[in-house]
């Protein structure tokens, strides 16, 4: 079976005993490891040849004919939303407004992270934003504090790192998320062919987190292995942070946290309307 996720520790912590042959019955999987912006860009085209991958849930609109979001295995929590960055340290006390007209660097146009960035910039940015660049993830950080961009929308493991940069946060979109809605943030999602046998390979991933859960040690080699120079610390608190009970199971939350993000993305016109029902397997 073919799957693709990121080299991120969240996702390798997550599938390592699949990977290594360690869930009875699971298939080999043959790995491909790619940024979420390159499998949310597969995932619109034919897939790849990719049975199961990692996308952004903002991606999910455009794939939910051929793939079916898997209830476990991916990213949702609290606590944990993309920031918008900003060199002005005074930029936390001025707000939104700082960034009218403003050049902002973001990951992906087909990322959570965008969406919840554009919903917040709706609300919070007079006149709106000036241009989007998009930039590989870790350009971003370096590209705010050389000025090169006014501010930055950055995800992960930036949470830990951005005072290093010499960067001030100006919003938590997670924050903003949960104080808006209660729900969690949908960060990323699981998704697999729907000619497949989704219930099993669903088995397949929760049997995966549970042994990471259970045996945390075991994936610590292979987690660095990917962790590009990230230090154990701070994959560590990544792992903490967005592997959680939603990685287990969405349950009522998660699913309500989707439908929530997706449709209210929609009445925006930043996302192609779905059907709710979609989203779960039947």
């Amino acid at each position: 079976m073919n799957i693709a996720f990121s080299p991120c520790p969240n996702d390798t912590f997550v599938f390592h005993a699949w990977v290594h042959g360690l869930i009875p019955g699971a298939p080999k999987l043959e790995v491909m490891y790619a940024d979420i912006d390159i499998t949310n860009k597969l995932a619109a085209g034919d897939g790849g040849g990719l049975d199961v991958m990692k996308i952004s849930y903002a991606a999910l609109p455009w794939v939910l004919s051929e793939y079916a979001l898997l209830p476990c295995g991916g990213a949702l929590g609290r606590g944990c939303g993309p920031l918008v960055l900003a060199k002005d340290p005074e930029a936390s006390v001025k707000g939104g407004s700082v960034l009218s007209g403003r050049t902002v660097a973001v990951p992906s146009e087909k990322s959570t992270a965008y969406l919840l960035f554009r919903l917040w910039a709706a609300q919070q940015v007079p006149g709106g934003v000036g241009e989007v660049i998009v930039m590989p993830f870790h350009e971003i950080m370096p590209a705010v504090r050389d000025g090169k961009v006014d501010a930055g929308l950055v995800i992960h493991e930036a949470r830990f790192t951005y005072g290093s940069y010499g960067l001030t946060m100006l919003a938590d979109m997670g924050e903003w998320w949960e104080q808006d809605t209660g729900l969690p943030i949908p960060l990323g999602a699981i998704i697999a062919r729907r000619s497949l046998d989704l219930k099993s390979i669903a088995g397949w991933a929760r049997a995966s987190v549970e042994y990471a859960w259970a045996n945390p040690e075991a994936s610590r080699d292979y987690v660095m292995q990917h962790a590009q120079e990230m230090s154990p610390d701070v994959a560590k608190a990544h792992i903490d942070l967005y592997v959680n009970k939603f990685t287990a199971d969405l349950g009522e939350d998660g699913y309500a946290a989707v439908a929530s993000l997706l449709t209210r993305a929609a009445d925006e016109g930043l996302v192609p309307p779905i059907d709710p029902a979609l989203l779960r397997l039947s």
